[in-house]
């Protein structure tokens, strides 16, 4: 069909008789071409249209879509977020038990560690009565250089009731340290003092749950180490979760009745020329299996009985060691052999 206005020109020209037919067929030729592209320009531009139109449709249906996966985002985000704030409470919560857990390895030893220093400051309290009373008779009967004499006893009772008074007090002050939540403060700390106390608590904790339990215990510490920038509660938790579990496979070992066995447990500290502390845990005990080395930093993995290990203590540990204090943490184990624990602390750590 051709064209309304092209047909009034197709009309016109055959009206004009000064026109040759071999014109008229020439222009006849041409309005059927231009209606042609008429035709075909227009069927484009309906195809344009209605590639508008389902353009529009779907820009629609896709803008709506999008809004409802936003939405469905927006509350993904708030799921994990509240999953979050869960996971952090339980975390905390589990961080909180194994610290209880390590906390109730130690009351027995402090306790023990404390009776020491308590024995000493009663028995120096009540020699010093006893010296007070010579020393009232003294007086009495005009003996001043006797009297002097018992006022120097005294003096080096008080001297010795003061010491041990302390070594309590830092005891108490250590388990206190060891109970609260970290304050992520660095402070100089005598590395050598807090390995020595933990090794010794860790054994009469264990002493004190199992009498025949005997361990030979080796230190060997690095007098160089002056005071190191560490939390030393937290280094804290490190030594006694490293040293229980060495005198955990040394008891282990010893309950198995090897002939000719001597459990034994040591631990030393060295200053490397890297700039590093070292710290060594080595027991004789059973070792780590090869197919159990790679997996005992993992979260929640243990080898103790149901009941008698959270699976936190060598996780927390590592975290500590290489986050809290750019350091590292590593064994070396030998199955029925032993293990070594490796800590390296740098003498300068960024904050």
């Amino acid at each position: 069909m051709i064209n309304k206005h092209l047909q009034l020109i197709s009309g016109f020209v055959q009206e004009q008789e000064q026109l040759s037919s071999e014109t008229k067929a020439m222009l006849e030729k041409a309005i059927k071409e231009a209606n042609t592209a008429f035709t075909i320009s227009e069927f484009k531009l309906q195809r344009t249209e209605k590639v508008k139109r389902t353009t529009a449709i779907l820009l629609e249906e896709t803008i709506e879509e999008l809004e409802q996966k936003r939405k469905a985002i927006e509350e993904t985000n708030e799921a994990l977020n509240k999953s979050l704030k869960e996971l952090k409470s339980t975390q905390a919560q589990l961080i909180q038990s194994e610290k209880m857990a390590s906390l109730g390895e130690l009351t027995a030893g402090i306790a023990h560690e404390i009776q020491n220093p308590l024995n000493f400051v009663n028995n120096f309290s009540e020699v010093s009565t006893e010296l007070l009373e010579e020393m009232n008779d003294e007086i009495d009967q005009g003996n001043m250089e006797d009297v002097k004499e018992i006022a120097d006893d005294l003096k080096q009772n008080l001297e010795k009731i003061n010491h041990h008074g302390k070594r309590a007090g830092e005891i108490v002050k250590g388990m206190l340290q060891h109970s609260r939540t970290s304050s992520g403060q660095k402070e100089p700390t005598d590395i050598n003092a807090l390995c020595d106390e933990y090794l010794r608590l860790a054994y009469h904790g264990l002493r004190s749950k199992d009498k025949s339990f005997n361990a030979t215990l080796k230190t060997g510490f690095d007098k160089s180490i002056s005071e190191i920038n560490v939390i030393p509660q937290d280094i804290g938790r490190v030594m006694l979760n490293l040293i229980t579990n060495a005198f955990y496979a040394v008891n282990e070992k010893r309950q198995r009745q090897v002939e000719g066995y001597d459990p034994g447990v040591s631990v030393t500290t060295e200053r490397l020329d890297d700039g590093t502390i070292e710290i060594k845990v080595t027991d004789n005990g059973m070792g780590i299996s090869r197919k159990n080395l790679d997996k005992i930093f993992q979260p929640f993995f243990t080898t103790k009985p149901t009941g008698q290990g959270t699976g936190l203590g060598l996780s927390l540990s590592y975290d500590i060691i290489t986050k809290g204090h750019q350091g590292s943490l590593s064994v070396i184990s030998h199955e029925n052999i032993g293990s070594e624990f490796i800590v390296n602390l740098p003498l300068q750590t960024k904050p």
